[in-house]
């Protein structure tokens, strides 16, 4: 079969060439998988807590490597320091409530009846992943699915694909068999025949719409459950009663963090005209103190996009907009690294409205686009003008406000005075072109189990 190659969007080399799997050979993975759950499955639910979070420990003492392996995969700058902070952060709370979480809901329990429903794995969890945020995204529904009971077949995006590699190896070395969890190298025709097959139990994708579809297309008839996050294109709405220089801050690092390719990275803002050309003047200064270059540079805050064609996805939506009328406030001769491929100098667009690509299509970049509003109810109305439902920020200082407006978005999440932010203890969801389903918090266990119902009757 072809290599799969990952190209490095540092300095466009091949950084990474793997072979994708027979479809005989990702067949008899699979099949390793189902053979192995039962088993894993019977273990204590502390043993299997333990052992994911050893594994857990295990990538953490392996950052060196893992930060330099980001940078040249996907591009962010190593003073990040990786996801350490949020893989971390997610494994303890998700192991914290599993116990209460999975434990039997007891209905009855006399000298006649015992009924209780409880929580069952649901066998093999396939998890395909992206490159954006590869460990978080991939944790996300790796330990609930394991602390579970469930085994795991994990495909990474191409991008990232040395990310699956070192997973794999820390959850080994932890003691979680091979067969428990199993990172694979697969093309998108053997993957759709696995799911059409009904090689999983469930399905977790975390990419584009057309991938997504494409999912849907491979299940469809099987009755798999599927777990579709699909991206967005998430606003942030300023109202006049808002801390501006906190809004500019949190909005601007929100829609330029990662190069932009946060799938809730704020992508439009929407200003009370009150308070209009303040925050665009100090978005604008924001902006400019970013330092666009090698993300092995201690001095670079802004990284290459992971791939140039992604990149040029985001030049033509500014170019189109710029051409209908919008202006663009940022000098690309100020980011002298934009070298008209990968490394991408950040923009931000005034000028433009709901007809321009770059305010509905996602942009997955570091830009975005300001628009002046008049009310709330202006707001609401351009909020809601997308196909995506993801995050919304909301700036006010009105904790009963902001659920007011909150009630009236569509979208997954509600942010008041803070965005680009997941929060392990609430549900990460979404609706319309963003997805189905939900990971996090407790509602992330009953994603990859099944429940069951046992009424016991003496007689």
């Amino acid at each position: 079969m072809k290599p799969i190659q990952l190209i490095s969007p540092v300095d466009g080399s091949v950084y990474a060439e793997r072979t994708p799997l027979t479809l005989d050979t990702a067949t008899a993975a699979a099949a390793r998988a189902r053979a192995a759950q039962k088993g894993w499955a019977a273990r204590p639910l502390a043993e299997r807590i333990a052992l994911v979070k050893a594994a857990v420990a295990n990538l953490n003492a392996n950052a060196p490597k893992i930060v330099a392996e980001l940078a040249w995969q996907m591009g962010r700058p190593t003073r990040f320091g990786g996801e350490f902070g949020g893989v971390n952060a997610r494994t303890e709370y998700m192991s914290e409530i599993a116990v209460s979480t999975l434990a039997p809901q007891t209905v009855e329990d006399s000298d006649k009846f015992r009924r209780y429903i409880a929580r069952e794995a649901l066998g093999v969890v396939f998890i395909v992943a992206p490159w954006n945020y590869p460990y978080l995204t991939t944790i996300n529904t790796l330990v609930p699915a394991l602390i579970a009971g469930n085994t795991v077949v994990l495909k990474h995006a191409s991008q990232t694909m040395l990310v699956g590699e070192r997973l794999a190896e820390a959850f080994h070395a932890a003691g979680i068999p091979a067969d428990v969890f199993q990172n694979v190298v697969l093309d998108h025709a053997t993957t759709e025949h696995l799911i059409a097959n009904r090689a999983f139990n469930f399905v977790n994708f975390t990419g584009s719409v057309g991938g997504g579809q494409a999912i849907e297309r491979a299940a469809a008839g099987t009755f798999t459950p599927l777990g579709l996050e699909l991206g967005g294109k998430d606003p942030g709405y300023v109202r006049a009663d808002a801390n501006l220089e906190a809004a500019v801050d949190t909005l601007m690092d929100g829609a330029m963090f990662n190069a932009g390719q946060c799938c809730c990275g704020i992508e439009r803002i929407y200003v009370h005209e009150s308070l209009y050309d303040a925050f665009v003047e100090k978005a604008v200064a924001w902006v400019k103190t970013l330092k666009l270059g090698n993300p092995f540079e201690a001095d670079s805050t802004l990284g290459p996009m992971a791939n140039k064609r992604f990149a040029a996805v985001v030049r033509s939506q500014i170019a189109e907009a710029v051409a209908a009328g919008a202006k663009a406030l940022i000098d690309p001769a100020l980011f002298p690294a934009d070298d008209g491929g990968a490394y991408l100098a950040p923009q931000v667009l005034v000028n433009v409205d709901h007809s321009m690509r770059v305010m509905m299509e996602e942009s997955f970049g570091p830009v975005v686009g300001i628009m002046k509003v008049k009310d709330d109810a202006e707001a609401l109305k351009l909020m809601n003008d997308s196909p995506y439902g993801l995050t919304a920020s909301i700036w006010t200082a009105d904790y009963d406000t902001a659920a007011a407006l909150g009630a009236q978005i569509e979208t997954g999440t509600i942010f008041m005075n803070r965005a680009d932010y997941l929060d392990p203890a609430l549900c990460w969801t979404g609706c319309k072109d963003t997805g189905r389903g939900g990971s996090l918090s407790y509602l992330g266990f009953l994603s990859v189990t099944r429940p069951k119902s046992y009424h016991l009757k003496k007689v």
